[in-house]
């Protein structure tokens, strides 16, 4: 069979969804292909599930601090069992909500794996879904990604960060390979609610894509917290031993362990497996990504691509973005509609967290050279006066040129990911460091730290 649409979006994730909506709101007749959940990794296996367990390892702070505000508390156990049903039924309500949604807009949802079919009429792209096809002149792939297991002996004894999520108990002691922002968002949950947390790290420092600021001062909290950090080691097998408990041999360090659970945080790789992009002719980099354009365009006219797919800033709100802004140029009458990858404000939920926006000190220097100040901050937050805990807030602001305008905003500390929201609205303005001098702070915060730095 053979079916007209205006619009085949082909993935059900937030940017897939946001696409078709967006259109169907112009009037074009949209269908949506998901073999899985609605609501893809974000709502699933990534931001939504993850910010439940992060508000639960926050809890468990709080617990702990309780004592030095006067608080005579006992806390017995925690039971993980409650928290992930109680997390399950919540994401199965999105679900459902998801769908409703797009039943309301009059959205064509299909199920099934959805594969590409060769170049033929250059009007009209075809998709196959099992025996049926369907056919439409704009197709948008919006299949997201899945995360990186390693090829090493052993390997399947661990789990990825997907499978973090189907734990049906709490580990006492948990190793998570990977030093990036899922690896650190992992460690600081399982460490909050009790599991003794190793971090393996290949490099020397954790987060090596961010300011190295940040990194530096996550692994100063995390050690004071109990974590325990081996850089410089390369992981080569998993082994289980005679009690049952998991080793990790390095190369490096000899083996590491016992491990109840092991974890692999090594990043994601582009879901495209079966789209038969290769016999439709479009074109990917060496690591699966469909290559795009600045307007989302890949090189088979007719054929998009948005979201975590494409390997640009692989964030929710950005696959959002790009899907409602291509749904705007193409059937809102918008030309000129586009995302601007640019400034694109960044959270990591580790703990405490941290928010970043722009340009790096480094990256700052290399395209502005003398021209760029640094202006920083450290400080122990008003809340962790009377704790026994002491994490740091550090901050730091990258300026440029003779009217200092902002290019950067780094911070970490209590309350990182909700200042951050702000701010980036500044940068994306063009705010001077002027024009935070010129705003009056709010007293007592974390955030007046921003605009009273000299």
């Amino acid at each position: 069979m053979k079916h007209e649409h205006d619009l085949i979006v082909i993935g059900g994730g937030s940017g897939g969804l946001a696409c078709a909506q967006r259109a169907a709101e112009y009037g074009a007749r949209a269908l949506v292909i998901e073999s899985g959940k609605l609501g893809g990794t974000c709502v699933n296996v990534g931001c939504v599930p993850k910010k439940i367990m992060w508000n639960a390892a926050h809890v468990a702070h709080a617990l702990h601090d309780a004592p030095d505000y006067g608080f005579d508390v006992t806390v017995t156990r925690h039971d993980w069992a409650t928290l992930r049903r109680k997390r399950e039924a919540y994401i199965a309500r999105l679900n459902d909500i998801y769908a409703a949604n797009l039943d309301r807009r009059g959205v064509t949802l299909v199920r099934g794996e959805a594969r590409l079919m060769a170049a033929g009429d250059a009007h009209v792209g075809e998709v196959r879904v099992g025996e049926s096809r369907f056919r439409a002149p704009q197709i948008v792939i919006a299949t997201g990604g899945e995360p990186v297991v390693p090829q090493l002996p052993g390997a399947e004894l661990g789990i990825d960060s997907d499978g973090f999520f189907a734990l049906e108990q709490q580990p006492a002691g948990v190793a998570i390979v990977g030093s990036g922002y899922i690896a650190v968002e992992l460690a600081g949950m399982f460490s909050a609610m009790g599991s003794h947390t190793t971090v393996i790290a290949r490099g020397a420092q954790l987060l090596s894509h961010f300011e190295p600021m940040l990194g530096e001062s996550l692994a100063g909290v995390m050690r004071d917290e109990g974590m325990e950090l081996v850089t410089g080691a390369h992981v080569t097998g998993v082994r289980r031993s005679g009690s049952g408990l998991l080793e990790l041999t390095t190369r490096e360090r000899g083996a590491l362990g016992p491990f109840e659970a092991v974890i692999w945080a090594l990043g994601r790789r582009p879901r495209v497996a079966g789209l038969g992009l290769e016999a439709a002719g479009v074109r990917t980099d060496a690591e699966g990504h469909v290559l795009t354009d600045e307007w989302q365009a890949t090189n088979v006219a007719g054929v998009y691509a948005i979201g975590d797919v494409t390997g640009r800033a692989p964030l929710t709100p950005v696959a959002i973005a790009a899907g409602r802004r291509l749904a705007d140029r193409l059937f809102g009458g918008q030309p000129e509609r586009k995302l601007d990858y640019s400034q694109v404000p960044t959270v990591i939920f580790s703990h405490p967290p941290i928010g970043t926006v722009g340009l790096t000190e480094a990256q700052a220097r290399a395209q502005h050279g003398a021209q760029v100040k640094v202006y920083t901050s450290s400080f122990v937050p008003m809340y962790h006066a009377l704790t026994t805990r002491k994490p740091r807030c550090v901050m730091k602001l990258v300026v440029a040129g003779p009217e200092e305008r902002v290019l950067g905003v780094h911070l970490i500390g209590a309350g990182a990911d909700e200042i951050l929201q702000g701010f980036a609205v500044a940068v994306k303005m063009g705010a001077r460091k002027r024009d935070l001098d010129d705003t009056i702070a709010i007293h007592p915060t974390s955030a007046e730290e921003l605009v009273t730095m000299r």
